[in-house]
């Protein structure tokens, strides 16, 4: 078996009718009308991976469009805690509504963004914690495989912060777009054997690459 597993991690589609407010963790739609980008997608995507998505439909939705696009796989695991980060309270307003509706919470959050905690919600650096905790998890059981994850540019972020060893401000200054692929592998053997093994970072927010004047 090999000791290399990878994970390929992807941004969900572009999501709809949410310009200029923090959707979060809220459970909002999107676009999967870019068919020729999503023939793409299951070209450079691995045959034979393991997959799993959020819980949230536009994870599901992305990964269904994936499939649809040609690329067969078997029904991806649900694993809640890859969701996008939960600003609680402040979930779908804009960031002038945040400030208006308790300018002290919102002062004290913009102290420490990445540490912070908004009103019922959670930080960037709880993201990390839960989708390392995933990580880890599927990493033991799925050793040598493929993974294959759909899920949330704060997620792939904090994937990767994991991976390169970041703070939370670190990890934050990102950039994942939708529908990229950003892929990292934890490697077993090495220097490392029977320490943990460690991660090494291969892609990161690459975009697929599609030649419209061929497309039907």
């Amino acid at each position: 078996m090999s000791t290399e597993t990878r994970w390929w991690w992807v941004r969900h589609a572009p999501v709809a009718g949410v310009d200029g407010v923090i959707y979060g963790a809220n459970d909002v739609d999107c676009d999967v009308s870019d068919k020729v980008r999503f023939k793409a997608l299951a070209k450079a995507l691995p045959e034979g991976a393991v997959w799993v998505t959020s819980h949230l439909s536009r994870a599901i939705k992305t990964a269904q469009a994936v499939a649809d696009a040609g690329l067969d796989f078997p029904q991806p695991a649900i694993e809640e805690n890859l969701g996008e980060q939960n600003f609680g309270d402040w979930q779908g307003l804009s960031w002038d509504e945040m400030r208006k509706k308790d300018m002290d919470a919102y002062e004290f959050f913009w102290a420490d963004p990445t540490r912070t905690r908004p009103p019922g919600g959670e930080s960037f650096a709880d993201q990390i914690k839960r989708t390392g905790d995933v990580m880890g998890r599927l990493t033991i059981k799925h050793q040598g495989r493929d993974i294959v994850a759909i899920a949330h540019g704060g997620t792939i972020r904090a994937a990767l912060s994991i991976a390169l060893k970041l703070e939370p401000e670190q990890g934050m200054a990102l950039r994942i777009d939708t529908l990229s692929i950003s892929v990292i592998e934890h490697v077993e053997d090495g220097l490392l054997r029977g320490a943990g093994g460690v991660w090494r970072v291969c892609g990161v927010n690459q975009p697929v690459l599609v030649d419209r004047r061929t497309s039907p």
